[in-house]
């Protein structure tokens, strides 16, 4: 273990249920959190004791995603579809049934959006006309988790049924698949330079796959005790920190996969269940996690 300091800066209170996701803005400092109470919020880090409900929604929210081109945030609601938000005057600007299943992820370039959903499905849709504009159901088991490629014009999708398949961004054609893990693969990620795939399981590894060698793995690592949840880039792309179902959550160096913190209860004062999602944000290099405890923590790190 490294000489990593790490301290709790703030506990960020309101949601009645599991916090699911956390998604950064355009604005470093603003960052937006969905939850099981259907609840959409927007927080300041710099002024982090309230957040503003942008929406509130029947069903949870797993999924969120800023959309850089319009401003626009994008609310998965499971059991009916997506929602695009004007959240700054906070008014639903349109919504898109989809699918009765969960909405799990959604990314996107340019004017399409990917997203993964409970049915198995990946759908593409156009935000200018909240169309689908194409969709593949590659497995009966659940879509979990996107990574974009856009480079090389992939679409790299996590599945319950244990396996990873790359799709053609254009066309949803399907490119490569793997069995990646023994069990639910529930986070996958492209490397900033975009040379390796990083994928989490619920088995507890982590994996990396050769981008350039039709991903052919090249590393793996026990990385918890329970489910890995999700994993995120810091902005120099050096490190990455994992979350996981044992309530933990790790910073890691990038380049040689190795772990050099632990952050949890005991140590530092962390989540006392599930961290279902974390966010290495670009405001002051603060890393945010979201939790079953239905709390966000705020994470000051310093190498």
């Amino acid at each position: 273990m490294s000489t990593i300091q790490v301290s709790k800066l703030h506990t960020l209170t309101g949601h009645r249920d599991c916090v699911y996701t956390v998604v950064p803005s355009s604005q470093n400092s603003t960052i937006f959190s969905g939850s099981g109470d259907g609840m959409v919020v927007a927080w300041d880090l710099n002024a982090p004791e309230s957040g503003h409900v942008i929406a509130k929604l029947p069903n949870s929210v797993y999924a969120l995603h800023y959309h850089h081109p319009s401003g626009r945030l994008i609310a998965g609601q499971n059991f009916e579809g997506i929602h695009l938000l004007d959240w700054e005057n906070k008014k639903e600007m349109g919504s898109l049934q989809l699918t009765k299943a969960a909405i799990f992820d959604i990314q996107s370039v340019g004017d399409d959006a990917f997203i993964a959903a409970g049915d198995g499905f990946l759908y593409k849709v156009k935000l200018s006309t909240l169309s689908i504009s194409a969709k593949v159901q590659a497995s009966e088991k659940s879509a979990r988790c996107i990574a974009i490629h856009e480079r090389n014009g992939e679409v790299a999708v996590g599945y319950s049924d244990h396996w990873i398949r790359v799709f053609d961004m254009n066309t949803l054609a399907l490119k490569y698949e793997w069995k990646a893990h023994e069990n639910s693969v529930f986070t996958v990620r492209y490397s900033p330079g975009g040379n390796l795939l990083l994928s989490g399981s619920r088995d507890a590894r982590l994996k990396t796959w050769d981008v350039s060698a039709q991903y052919q793995q090249r590393g793996e690592v026990v990385a918890h005790l329970f489910a890995i949840n999700h994993l995120d880039f810091s902005p120099d792309g050096k490190h990455f920190v994992t979350c996981s179902m044992d309530k933990s959550l790790k910073v890691w160096n990038f380049e040689e996969l190795k772990l050099l913190k632990v952050i949890d209860r005991a140590r530092h004062a962390g989540h006392g269940t599930s961290v279902n999602k974390v966010l290495w944000t670009s405001h002051h290099n603060q890393v945010v996690s979201a939790s079953d405890d239905r709390t966000l923590s705020v994470w000051n790190i310093i190498f």
